[in-house]
């Protein structure tokens, strides 16, 4: 299996999550940014991670699943402030999801990254305050261990 894993990161939440996607998958991954990435036509298996703007995977990676659109074998996965049951988190999955219409999504995963202050501060000043600032505290420490593990436990469901 030639596998790619893709990622856009803009604390190192995701970047950490992409690292660990790349130990479980077969030796020769290529590992790359949204920048960097290849033509995910030359790969059976792509794994895409992204942090979230707006509710949404933000811009480049967004673009990136266009590119998407048809792959036979593709795993999403995101690291965003809000908890990962929130509607805020669901809905931005199926907002990716449906971005790379007609993929085949093998899984998906979901985990709070630690919010960086500054990224606080801007989202408390705005009028209207984003829905997940509330759950950003929780967020604190992760991706931790445990996020780490039910990652790869994902990743080895979509892969079978």
């Amino acid at each position: 299996m030639k596998a790619l894993v893709v990622y856009a990161s803009q604390t190192g939440n995701t970047k950490n999550l992409a690292e660990t996607v790349c130990t479980a998958l077969p030796a020769g991954t290529l590992l790359c940014t949204v920048d960097e990435a290849p033509d995910p036509a030359e790969f059976d298996f792509v794994a895409l991670g992204f942090w979230l703007k707006a509710g949404k995977p933000e811009p480049k990676s967004a673009a990136f699943l266009e590119r998407l659109k048809g792959h036979n074998k593709l795993f999403l996965f995101a690291s965003h402030g809000a908890r990962p049951d929130s509607d805020h988190a669901r809905n931005a999955m199926q907002q990716a999801c449906s971005l790379a219409e007609g993929a085949s999504i093998a899984g998906t995963f979901s985990c709070q990254g630690e919010v960086s202050t500054k990224i606080l501060a801007k989202a408390g000043s705005k009028p209207q305050p984003p829905v997940w600032l509330d759950d950003a505290p929780q967020a604190a420490g992760h991706p931790d261990q445990t996020d780490r593990q039910n990652l790869l436990n994902a990743l080895q469901a979509a892969l079978g």
